[in-house]
């Protein structure tokens, strides 16, 4: 098999609490690979740990332990200096088109910055071809971020992006900020980008229907694990863990002659990431849980049959994923 483009091995990432002397398990040993041209979704609730896993990618944050491999080299501690050359290889697209953008610089500032910073030398006639690219006017080249909608403020976000060429981009919920009917166009030319320049996505969001129709593989993470890993087609239709199988309950059904399927909304709360449940992370909201889930944490093991190249971390993986007496399931749905 060829070697990944980015290869994560028990990341972690633990933010200390001095004045309470615990630290916060925002991201706990996770474990994934993004191969060349891939798209991998990074799908769960919000607090799971999936940004600050999209950051220490783009090593915007230093990882507590584990690794970052990127095109065979571990550059998880590499200064500022040894990463400059890799920096342009990575790029990142922001959350808020509102907050990434410096108010204070025009377009073309924006967008030439990255070029400045890595020693190039932008030209008015190439940000303008990066503005075209993204579906906006060259001729807004000199306007200024206020005078833009959110949705066209993310696309000037993508054209900085592209400036250095980038192979990967790490796309940090990306058009959750966004009104639903901007969100498909941005999503469409990042698809677009993908499949014309070979570009490699870490795709971050909460929502699962954006993620199929983006990414190729996705990852489930809950509490800063990774739960689940599968290309699209087999964790969408067939989920192996009880946690995905409740996201994808939530997930609406555009066709109104789809039969209607059962919405599990799970009991109890969120655990805190100060003091996460021992063994599973899940076991305290699982109808599937057992005595040896609160014993021994699941590893992320692959499972056979129809099933491969996925993986789940669960003790039960065939045993149906399906509600019981600790699940509510909502009435309209029922």
């Amino acid at each position: 098999m060829a070697e990944p483009l980015l290869q994560l091995t028990e990341l972690t990432k633990h933010f200390p609490l001095k004045r309470r002397r615990v630290v916060v398990h925002a991201v706990d040993g996770i474990s994934l690979s993004i191969g060349e041209h891939e798209s991998l979704g990074l799908v769960g609730e919000s607090g799971c740990g999936k940004s600050t896993a999209g950051r220490l990618v783009a090593r915007l944050q230093e990882p507590t332990s584990g690794t970052v491999s990127y095109r065979g080299q571990d550059i998880s501690h590499w200064s500022r200096r040894r990463m400059r050359p890799i920096r342009s290889e990575i790029q990142m697209i922001f959350q808020d088109p509102y907050a990434s953008l410096n108010p204070r610089h025009t377009v073309g500032t924006i967008i030439g910055g990255p070029m400045e910073v890595n020693g190039l030398r932008p030209t008015e006639r190439g940000i303008k071809e990066l503005l075209e690219i993204v579906g906006l006017n060259p001729e807004h080249y000199n306007r200024f971020p206020h005078e833009f909608s959110g949705g066209q403020r993310q696309r000037i976000g993508v054209a900085r992006a592209l400036a250095l060429k980038p192979r990967l981009i790490v796309a940090d919920e990306p058009v959750s900020a966004l009104d639903v009917s901007i969100q498909a166009q941005v999503v469409n030319l990042l698809q677009r980008l993908r499949r014309e320049m070979g570009i490699a996505f870490l795709f971050i969001a909460h929502d699962l229907a954006v993620v199929r129709h983006f990414s190729q593989r996705v990852a489930v993470m809950y509490l800063g694990k990774i739960v689940e890993i599968g290309d699209r087609d087999s964790l969408y239709e067939r989920p192996r863990h009880p946690y995905t199988h409740a996201l994808l309950s939530a997930v609406p059904d555009p066709d109104p002659d789809t039969p209607r399927r059962e919405r599990i909304r799970l009991a109890g709360d969120v655990p805190s990431p100060v003091n996460p449940p021992s063994g599973c992370r899940f076991r305290t909201r699982c109808w599937k849980a057992r005595d040896r889930c609160a014993l021994e944490e699941p590893p992320l093991v692959r499972l056979g049959g129809n099933a491969e190249g996925h993986l789940t971390a669960c003790h039960f993986p065939e045993a149906p994923t399906t509600h019981g007496s600790d699940v509510v399931l909502d009435p309209a749905l029922s």
